[in-house]
């Protein structure tokens, strides 16, 4: 499989498997400084370090077997998030997800991009990452066309599955604008659909800075003229809980 990386929150009992490999050349994707969890211990201030530099690849990659064995020796799994770069290109994916359900009973959560659209059988939910709504400037960020990303979108919400987006705010870039204009698509489909808004944190050379607090407060009140549940991620706030690395 694509598996590299394995964290565990006792707390509320959620399992995250880091999945390898993307479809998307995101300029501010954090694993381009970081690819392992940064709620651990060892990597959480990594992600503010403007000098790192994350290695080109894992070590390692682990079979189904081995990411089974890792699950079955935690006490308790609530909640499996399947995180990448995208979990939904591993051709393993539909297989491990219905094991998951079987064994353990999980809810089973997706990040993705929404470029690949899959079968989402026994993906109890979806957090669909929608990187700008303006064309041009998606394929200025990721590389590609966000066409049929937006179709998969709107065939997800078809399906019935619970959905949830996310974007990041990008000063003079990802803007107060772009974020307005993702709201009100994402409003047009159903209001009620959570939608999280992040802040961008430096990466690499990228020209952009890292938006304030008022600046995120101004995006969530103009995301909130459209949608009726929005929150955000400022970057400055404390873990309620911590991560364990399993593998």
């Amino acid at each position: 499989m694509n598996i590299y990386h394995i964290t565990y929150s006792p707390s509320p009992k959620v399992v995250c498997l880091h999945f390898w490999g993307c479809n998307l050349n995101c300029r501010a994707c954090l694993l381009k400084k970081e690819i392992y969890d940064c709620h651990l211990k060892e990597t959480k201030d990594t992600i503010f370090d403007p000098e790192k530099i994350a290695p080109s690849a894992p070590d390692r990659f682990l079979t189904l077997d081995e990411v089974m064995d890792a699950v079955r020796g935690l006490k308790k799994v609530r909640y499996v998030i399947l995180m990448g770069a995208e979990a939904s290109l591993d051709p393993g994916l539909p297989n491990l997800v219905k094991l998951l359900h079987e064994e353990f009973n999980s809810h089973n959560i997706l990040l993705t991009n929404g470029m690949k659209m899959i079968s989402l059988r026994d993906i109890d939910e979806v957090v669909f990452s929608i990187k700008a709504l303006n064309d041009r400037l998606h394929r200025d960020y990721t590389g590609k066309s966000n066409r049929q990303a937006l179709k998969n979108f709107v065939s997800m919400h078809k399906l019935g599955i619970k959905m949830n987006a996310e974007s990041i705010l990008i000063p003079e870039y990802i803007d107060f604008d772009e974020i307005e204009r993702i709201a009100r698509f994402i409003g047009g489909i159903d209001k009620n659909i959570p939608y999280r808004i992040d802040a961008y944190l430096p990466v690499q050379n990228n020209p952009w800075r890292r938006p304030g607090r008022d600046e995120i407060m101004m995006a969530v009140k103009r995301a909130g003229k459209y949608l009726k549940n929005v929150s955000f991620i400022a970057g400055d706030e404390k873990l309620t809980f911590g991560s364990i690395r399993i593998v």
